[in-house]
């Protein structure tokens, strides 16, 4: 199963002619593609699905989202599958 876990951008860079970011999903740190979120800024909750920033969400919600995950105990699930899974290659991913 693939969850879809709120993360934090930490940072916002360009690589390749791609907008990018450093997202923080609970302590894992992964380089996302933030190319769908053009207004998505450092401090923001995004919703990340192969790669790729999908969704910008307020902090209240991430926070929810994220307590819902530990009270079924998917949230370890969720990060796990994370650390596991490896950078979005944008050459083969990008629409």
């Amino acid at each position: 199963m693939c969850l879809a876990v709120p993360g934090q951008v930490e940072s916002i860079h360009e690589a390749n002619g791609m907008r990018m970011g450093r997202v923080n999903f609970g302590g894992v740190i992964k380089e996302i593609c933030l190319a769908y979120l053009p207004d998505v800024a450092v401090g923001d909750y995004t919703i990340v699905h192969v790669g790729f920033a999908i969704s910008k969400i307020d902090e209240a919600s991430a926070r929810a989202t994220l307590q819902t995950f530990a009270d079924l105990g998917l949230l370890e699930e969720g990060l796990a599958d994370l650390r596991d899974s490896e950078p979005a290659d944008l050459a083969n991913d990008a629409p």
